[in-house]
């Protein structure tokens, strides 16, 4: 597993701003509905479901008091389920996910591989979810009433067991494919070209001369990851030769490969495992890295898309959509290097400018959320739906603002606002608005909370002639006119096309991504401090 290379040195890199994000959860549930709520709140497991195999005869292990303390160990509670949990789970092929209209993709929350910039989703799964979603709908013949595909950040350690227990459909987060994986789910085709897992030291990292001198030191992993499975494969031909083992001491599986790696450049951990590919990741943002491509824990490692055993159909369509765009084709490269190749780390990192439009709305927001009793982290997605959250926006017929409000709405006796220049006024007044229709159209009792707040989502784009002569046609045709999703949607997708159905749906989207990927941030940033990561 050694050879005679020379390790090279990584290119020097600036220390990247980190974000810190205020969490506020809404006062109300409302109940789940169908479509893409149930990825909302997605229950991510407890800790005693991290370790979802039983790997046979592990290797020893050197004595427990022949470690030193370890400051990235997960902390107890980490991996407990998100602070709303999901009750209803499902498992099931590619009809099921049909019927349902939506496909679940599990992944991580980390700079270009899913992340959010000002508010928006971004990265590799970002793009990959549209790309797939285009893929089977087109394979479907669906046009206006699609089948969702929608992305959910989660925990490593959470990845497997959300799958398993049916709070996802597939796992898209570089999982290597691994004899312990295989015994519990199943994979696609490879995606990615062969890679090899290597070593990164830092200043604070003893001489080594070849992967032998880790016998008996310390080496930090997160025990979700191939990297742990790669060591106790090192150990058992440690044992057999009378070697002492590598101490192998879990990493908090909230802390991602930089920022181990990070740890590594201040000299606050003396080296890590990575995949060879995420090296020029840290181009120009680490100075005192050094790439051990001469020790190499696991060569020839696949990267693939896993599901759960049991899914033909599934598979049969991510294995198609691969060959078209997985690393090697014209589709796949070019994702490659926008997100890998030629992505700004630095720049793109958890930085407090990349939600900063957020950051500064998100007051006004909850204020007027919690004054008029709406979700605040629901109106902030409609306010990027209609602007982005640029207040300096302008429509082309006078709409204003992050909500995009007419001015003669706004000064209407129901808002009674009258300047909405401002971007707190202007929040005030869609929020007002919104709620006002929520009232007016949607107070009666046997519509639940959820769809009083959908069907005045609907009202505020298509108003609210057009949405009473859809509700009464959706009844004429045996549809529940006080319910959205799948019932007045379907004739709203009918009779005026995709623009109320996509508004809806975009909201809910974007919805789930800012509750999901700001506690995931709250989590990782609590874990960063932890182990003194500014």
């Amino acid at each position: 597993m050694t050879d005679s290379r020379e390790p090279r040195q990584a290119h020097p890199i600036k220390h990247p701003a980190r974000l810190q994000t205020k969490i506020a959860w809404p006062m109300r549930y409302p109940r789940l509905l169908f479509l893409l709520l149930f990825s909302l709140l997605v229950a991510c497991g407890d800790a005693r479901d991290a370790d979802t195999t039983d790997p046979a005869s592990p290797p020893p292990a050197a004595p427990r008091d022949a470690a030193p303390s370890n400051p990235v160990a997960p902390q107890e509670g980490e991996s407990l389920q998100d602070p709303y949990v999901f009750r209803e789970v499902w498992t099931g092929d590619l009809d099921v996910m049909e019927e349902r209209r939506v496909i679940r993709i599990l992944t991580v929350y980390s700079p270009g591989r899913y992340y959010m910039d000002r508010s928006e989703e971004k990265g590799l799964v970002k793009e990959v979810a549209e790309l797939l979603e285009k893929f089977i709908n087109k394979r479907l013949q669906r046009k206006h009433v699609i089948v969702h595909v929608v992305v959910i950040p989660v925990a490593r350690s959470q990845l497997i067991p959300a799958l398993l227990e049916g709070r996802g459909d597939l796992i898209l987060a570089g999982l290597s494919i691994t004899p312990e994986r295989q015994e519990v789910v199943d994979f696609s085709i490879p995606a990615t070209k062969p890679l090899s897992e290597i070593l990164l030291t830092g200043p604070s990292a003893p001489s080594l001369s070849s992967i032998d001198d880790l016998s008996g030191q310390t080496v930090y992993v997160r025990h979700s990851s191939s990297y742990r499975e790669s060591l106790e494969q090192l150990n058992r031909r440690f044992v057999a030769e009378g070697r002492a083992p590598v101490i192998i001491e879990p990493a908090s599986e909230l802390l991602e490969d930089d920022d181990l790696v990070e740890m590594v450049n201040s000299g606050m951990l003396p080296w890590a495992i990575v995949d060879d590919y995420k090296v020029p990741l840290w181009d120009d943002v680490f100075e005192d890295l050094v790439v051990r491509d001469d020790i190499v824990f696991r060569e020839g490692g696949r990267i693939a898309w896993a599901f759960r055993k049991g899914s033909p159909q599934l598979e049969e369509t991510i294995n198609s959509f691969l060959k078209k765009n997985r690393e090697g084709t014209l589709t796949g490269n070019v994702l490659k290097n926008r997100w890998v190749k030629d992505f700004d780390w630095a720049a793109n990192a958890l930085a407090h400018h990349d939600f900063e439009r957020f950051s500064e709305l998100q007051p006004i927001f909850q204020k007027y959320g919690e004054q008029y009793g709406v979700d605040y982290l629901l109106a902030a997605a409609q306010g990027y739906q209609e602007s982005r959250l640029d207040q300096n926006a302008r429509s082309r017929a006078g709409a204003i603002g992050v909500m995009q409000m007419l001015p003669a709405t706004a000064r209407d006796p129901n808002v009674d606002i009258p300047d909405i220049h401002n971007a707190d006024a202007n929040i005030h007044a869609g929020i007002k608005y919104l709620v006002y229709l929520r009232d007016r159209y949607y107070s009666d009792p046997d519509i639940d909370d959820l769809n009083q707040i959908l069907l005045a989502l609907a009202t505020y784009t298509a108003g609210p002639r057009r949405m009473i002569n859809l509700r009464n046609e959706a009844k004429k045709l045996g549809y529940d006119p006080n319910v959205w999703f799948d019932n007045v949607e379907m004739v709203a997708a009918k009779r005026i096309g995709r623009e109320t159905v996509q508004y809806v749906a975009n909201i809910f989207k974007y919805f789930i991504a800012y509750r999901m990927s700001l506690q995931r941030i709250a989590n990782h940033e609590a874990a960063r401090e932890r182990v003194g990561i500014e």
